[in-house]
């Protein structure tokens, strides 16, 4: 049976996006010579005249261990809040309709999605409209439900670990407060996780609103046993109680979603204002996201692109590709977006943070 399926990556780039790639294309074309074409920037690329190229055994040659993808990708596509500019003001459109128009013009009869929560609810409603769609889930934030892990986030907890131990040594010298802010909107995974391993002291998630009162106390505690620094690890989503998250640009000028950024300086400046005790920041930024995948997202990208093969070949629809346990299963695209997948502030996790002297902002 010979088919062609499509695939596209949306949503910010992650390591591992090409072992789906190639995990896919050589599952398709060695097995069951299947023809497979890559859709160029996300959604973007089925808006006006499709921007596609065939993905052959040659295309994905050597892609294995690099970062982003090959496709590139876009977080604005939405092809049902599409920007469009009209004088001087930009107006979201629904373009829904001519995404299904240009992938009928394809001649593919599947999508394979693969990136985060927008990504996969957009693949839901396409699905919805009768587009045949099959989620692949990828996020460094590891919000996703549906899937125990998704693909990029080791990754960026491993990229995070080793700049903290980095900055032990140079705190340390210093005697002082660094104060390193790290992805997570809606989820604090990336900062509790790395935090963990990489030996911080205090760790501030959007889970739990954080008293600054506490977390300095925490700090003079340490100074009071002799350790005169402290390495302190923020989302970039965490806030005060009693307070809001910290906004760089409002979502009124960012096509709906607000750019956060910022609550690192703000918790620097109040831990040396409150504690006279010299502080610095460093924002990790989009690093968390490039450089070659470790060994883990690349195994992980492979097995998620070889089974949503298999589901294409089984003709399950509406599914995304998960993480259960030891295996790689389907699960409704549906229940991997319907909420966030977030850390429990009562868990095991949490608990062990706490057990080991971290301060978790309360």
């Amino acid at each position: 049976m010979h088919k062609t399926i499509a695939i596209l990556t949306g949503g910010g780039d992650c390591p591992g996006l090409n072992a789906v790639i190639r995990g896919i294309v050589r599952a398709a074309t060695l097995d069951r010579n299947w023809k497979v074409l890559g859709i160029e920037d996300g959604f973007d690329g089925l808006v006006g005249e499709p921007r596609v190229r065939e993905l052959d055994l040659e295309a994905v040659r050597g892609i294995l261990p690099r970062g982003g993808t090959i496709l590139g990708t876009s977080n604005r596509g939405n092809p049902f809040a599409y920007p469009v500019r009209e004088g001087d003001a930009v107006k979201l459109v629904d373009v829904s309709g001519a995404v299904l128009a240009g992938f009928k013009s394809l001649g593919a009869e599947v999508l394979v999605a693969v990136g985060g929560d927008g990504t996969l609810k957009i693949g839901k409603r396409l699905n919805d409209m009768g587009l045949p769609v099959v989620g692949v889930p990828k996020t460094i934030d590891n919000d996703l439900r549906g899937t125990d892990v998704t693909f990029g986030y080791h990754t960026a907890v491993a990229t995070v670990t080793d700049a903290l131990d980095k900055l032990h040594s140079t705190a340390e010298s210093h005697h002082r407060a660094m104060v390193v802010e790290v992805m997570g909107r809606d989820a604090g995974w990336i900062a509790l996780e790395s935090g963990i391993a990489g030996s911080a002291d205090v760790i501030l998630i959007p889970e739990i609103p954080f008293d600054l009162d506490a977390v300095c106390r925490a700090i003079a505690r340490r100074r009071d046993r002799g350790s005169r620094f402290s390495i302190v690890v923020v989302s970039e989503g965490a806030f005060p109680a009693g307070g809001n998250r910290i906004v760089q640009v409002d979502a009124k000028e960012n096509f709906g979603v607000d750019r956060l950024g910022g609550v690192s300086r703000f918790v620097a400046r109040e831990i040396e204002t409150r504690m006279q005790m010299e502080t610095r920041t460093v924002v990790l930024g989009h690093v968390q996201r490039g450089g070659s995948p470790t060994h883990t997202d690349r195994l992980l990208g492979s097995r998620f692109g070889v089974r949503a093969v298999e589901l294409i070949a089984a003709g399950c629809f509406g599914k995304m590709v998960a993480l259960r346990g030891q295996k790689v299963e389907a699960v409704d695209i549906g229940e991997a977006v319907g909420s966030l997948n977030l850390v429990d502030p009562d868990g095991e996790l949490v608990g062990a943070a706490e057990a080991l002297g971290i301060m978790l902002g309360r």
